[in-house]
């Protein structure tokens, strides 16, 4: 069995000749590529499948073939070369000789410029007494606690309840 194997060429090579004998114009998919060598060689493992298929996909990757509507197909030489995604970069002019250039701005905002007549600022910090930050909240108590809840059976109005007045007393 490995004597049949040795007899069979590599499978680039089988790919490349199975696209030449076809000659399709669009291109040949990977079931008329499977067909020819099937046809023509008669000694394939049992993993051909698989092993096309991976062998195609390193040839795409490499560039020996070019995919186009699921047909593999040889690369035009004429063709201009593929373009990566995203915008291309701006064409850089030629830096005549003897120019030095300048490094890159600073990412950022530039910093406030400084004066020299004002005075030094202390270095220690100026405290007022209370902590930095929000204080926290302080719990409820039964005392904070401003209307009585309303009797049962009795249903409130829609909407936000009037504010209780304090009760005047005139004499």
């Amino acid at each position: 069995m490995l004597l049949n194997n040795l007899s069979l060429p590599d499978y680039p090579q089988m790919i490349m000749e199975a696209i030449e004998a076809l000659n399709e114009k669009d291109g040949s998919s990977m079931t008329s590529i499977t067909k020819h060598i099937e046809l023509t060689h008669s000694d394939l493992p049992e993993n051909h499948s698989t092993l096309l298929s991976h062998h195609l996909n390193l040839m795409k990757q490499s560039g020996e073939l070019v995919m186009s509507n699921n047909n593999y197909m040889k690369p035009d030489l004429n063709a201009p070369p593929k373009r990566g995604r995203g915008r291309p970069p701006k064409p850089k002019s030629p830096l005549p000789t003897g120019s030095v250039v300048s490094p890159p701005r600073p990412r950022g905002r530039p910093p406030k410029p400084k004066d020299l007549s004002a005075p030094p600022k202390p270095k220690t910090p100026v405290s007022t007494g209370r902590p930095r930050g929000r204080p926290p909240k302080k719990a409820k108590t039964a005392a904070t606690v401003t209307a009585p809840p309303p009797p049962p059976g009795v249903k409130r109005g829609r909407g936000r309840p009037p504010k209780v007045q304090p009760s005047v007393v005139s004499q």
